[in-house]
């Protein structure tokens, strides 16, 4: 075998600024650059919105699929401090979406309970898209910016006033680096409906425009997680051996936890569970132990 020698010298160590590791690694943000990747882009965003759900800010996020192959998530939460970030010199909104662990999640005075990549959804979709457009609307006033492959490409304003509140955010993934950019909605639909099934009472609406492919759904369920044993039960062409769901909650120690169960004629177990809305699919100490109490 032929030994390859090259050069390794002070030329050799490349300093990546800004977003430009996102998009030369992206695998290390978001997994994959396959279509599940692509869909891991829109959670993200929506995570944000869920974020400010849980803090008792938004009651409505609408997802839709347009034409050109974008995607947009709006909310009717608080929307991002339309100020300037004293560190950085920056406009907050702008810092939010071009700097990475950028965000309200790591102390304790923002949110309470967050999801997401904490700091990192909205500058990692910004790097991994064509184009971001963002609208705020937060203390009677509208905000706007544009970016292009993470870069400002309109920068920050005012754009007069509103009696709205909340964020809207449309984006368009990066063909260059995405092996598939057309979203698929019943990936989509089945993220939706288990965050309006884990957040009470939020309304969630998915809605597509895409010609030849129109189609919405409207997701809200006020029986939270009681509404999703109800709903994995008929998909499961399950029936159930006592009428009501079981249900319990317990906070203790800033921390809550909920649990759902019914029992059923089903010959195998169905267990999911979450931690601040994400799904915990190898498990963890919070299923250990409901199956250890269980048992």
């Amino acid at each position: 075998m032929e030994e390859i020698k090259q050069s390794y010298d002070d030329a050799q160590i490349q300093v990546l600024e800004g977003l430009e590791a996102v998009r030369k690694r992206p695998g290390m943000y978001i997994g994959t650059t396959s279509i599940r990747g692509l869909h891991h882009l829109v959670y993200e965003i929506v995570d944000n919105s869920i974020d400010e759900a849980l803090a008792g800010e938004c009651d409505l996020i609408t997802v839709t699929l347009h034409e050109d192959g974008s995607v947009s998530v709006q909310d009717d939460g608080r929307g991002i401090p339309s100020g300037m970030n004293e560190k950085l010199g920056l406009p907050t909104l702008e810092v939010v979406y071009t700097v990475l662990h950028a965000g309200g999640k790591f102390g304790g005075g923002g949110y309470k309970i967050a999801g997401g990549l904490h700091g990192v959804g909205a500058s990692v979709v910004n790097a991994l898209s064509e184009w971001v457009e963002v609208e705020n609307c937060r203390d009677g006033k509208r905000y706007t910016e544009r970016f292009e492959t993470g870069k400002v490409a309109r920068p920050f304003k005012c754009d007069g006033e509103t009696d709205k509140h909340g964020l809207y955010v449309r984006f368009k993934p990066d063909a260059t680096i995405f092996e598939e950019t057309e979203f698929d909605f019943d990936i989509l639909l089945t993220r939706m409906r288990e965050q309006a099934f884990l957040n009470a009472g939020v309304n969630i609406k998915l809605i597509d425009t895409r010609a030849g492919k129109e189609r919405e759904e409207d997701l809200c369920y006020e029986g939270g997680i009681v509404s999703f044993v109800e709903y994995l039960n008929g998909v499961h062409h399950s029936t159930p051996i006592h009428p009501n769901v079981i249900y319990m909650k317990e906070e203790r120690d800033g921390s809550v936890a909920e649990v759902a169960m019914q029992y059923n004629d089903s010959y195998s177990e169905t267990m999911i569970s979450f931690a601040n809305n994400m799904a915990t699919i190898e498990g963890g100490t919070h299923e250990i132990g409901f199956k250890t109490a269980l048992t």
